[in-house]
């Protein structure tokens, strides 16, 4: 069977959702097809800076949002190893007038159950899951997406959003994904787990017994039932190593991501299990101090998450296909702006479709001439940070733990760039 899709999205996650959404907004009716059998998503926290969310409420889902999100108070950022506070954003009034929306964390199931429901909701985007795309082409005049099952599906333009391991990128680059030696092992508890009883905290398996005043974790209810504030984002970095909590959904679970450098990785192993493993994730962490010690007991073993990225390239788009999201621009994590960027894509996409009446060649090209230029400094700045936080020379932690002492709270100069509403290129 062949099909004519004006629009097709490869990718049912966050950036494809986002895009569709975008476009139906638009005045272009978008067709999301999705590998996996149900849409949904894997893990548990994400944040959402003021740039995405600014995006987001354009397409009308802030309220359901804000309905399953925390608007922590502050983000703190703690030594992992010696408990030491190094500095403090503040999150509050100053925060919010600056850039017109607060910082927001929440589960990604939540966010993509949002987006989900929205695109359901829209008589421009049609939705499948349980679509392998095998294949594309660009025709010239039009471009083919073949899947697995052996149907195809004739397109005026094609929109690869499917994440790291993306399809749609071998058509424009032969690189792959770059493994930075780091894992993460993440999930989140309901926050009544994460309380501590009178006296002392004994965590599972008789890993540790910590008296009480050693951990410090929410106390009381993590969110205020009007405000959506509660509890703060907890980063504890050191060498080679970083944790960061904060609560989620509501307020009633709290979000762990434990983040290592493994001594075990080779490019032989890459591929396989046998580097990054549960008992190098607890040596890691087996000099860290005692908060971060205990919550780092409590994360799930079951899993574990490379960290990966890519160089940036110069080029997403032949004729009428091109990428979004992690599919073209992924990023580790240090930064919290994979998403966000993705969130950004979609809607200078679908601001470049209507600003030249669908002309999609015209389109894609502006898009991506916009886009590429943030994108790899976003990529770039996220690495260098990660950089600096895991730094275990006698030079660089110096001068960061020095830097970051010295900033005041309400210091948002080095946040401006990645927050603040950008001029756009066109």
């Amino acid at each position: 069977m062949t099909a004519d899709v004006p629009i097709l999205i490869i990718g049912g996650g966050i950036g494809g959702m986002t895009a569709a959404l975008a476009l139906a907004r638009a005045g272009f009716p978008a067709h999301i097809v999705e590998r996996s059998p149900e849409f949904g998503e894997i893990g548990a926290g994400i944040q959402l800076a003021p740039n995405a969310l600014r995006v987001l409420d354009g397409l009308g889902v802030l309220p359901r949002l804000e309905a399953l999100a925390v608007h922590p108070r502050h983000l703190v950022l703690m030594h992992a190893d010696t408990g030491r506070h190094l500095t403090t954003v503040d999150f509050g009034a100053s925060f919010q007038r600056r850039y017109g929306y607060p910082y927001t964390v929440m589960h990604r199931g939540d966010l993509l159950a949002v987006l989900h429901q929205a695109c359901q909701a829209a008589d421009l985007v049609t939705l499948e899951s349980g679509r392998e795309v095998t294949g594309l082409a660009d025709h010239g005049d039009g471009a083919r997406a073949a899947f697995a099952d052996g149907d195809g599906y004739e397109c005026g333009a094609v929109i690869g959003a499917d994440g790291l391991w993306s399809t749609a990128r071998t058509l424009v680059s032969g690189d792959r994904p770059i493994a930075q030696r780091f894992v993460a092992y993440r999930g989140a508890l309901p926050l009544g787990q994460m309380t501590l009883p009178a006296g002392q905290l004994t965590l599972p398996a008789g890993q540790m017994t910590l008296p009480l005043g050693q951990m410090t974790l929410p106390a009381g209810p993590a969110v205020s039932a009007d405000e959506n504030n509660g509890g703060d984002e907890v980063i504890w970095i050191g060498p080679g190593k970083h944790l960061v909590q904060y609560p989620i959904r509501r307020g009633e679970l709290y979000n762990q991501v434990a983040v290592f450098r493994s001594g075990r990785y080779s490019p032989e192993v890459e591929l396989t299990d046998g580097w990054g493993t549960p008992d190098e994730l607890d040596a890691a962490f087996a000099r860290a101090c005692d908060q971060v010690r205990a919550g780092v007991a409590l994360i799930n073993r079951d899993r574990r998450w490379v960290m990966y990225d890519r160089e940036p390239l110069g080029n997403w788009t032949t004729g009428r296909i091109t990428l979004l999201g992690d599919a073209a621009h992924p990023m580790v994590q240090y930064l919290a702006q994979g998403a966000c960027q993705a969130i950004e894509d979609a809607e200078c996409l679908a601001r470049q479709f209507a600003a030249r009446d669908g002309d999609v060649v015209k389109a894609l090209a502006a898009y991506q001439a916009e886009r590429i230029p943030r994108t790899a400094l976003v990529q770039r700045a996220a690495r260098s940070w990660g950089q600096i936080w895991h730094d275990d020379g006698p030079v660089i932690p110096l001068l960061r733990d020095r830097i970051l002492t010295r900033r005041l709270p309400d210091d948002y100069t080095d946040l401006d760039w990645l927050y603040q509403d950008q001029p756009n290129a066109s």
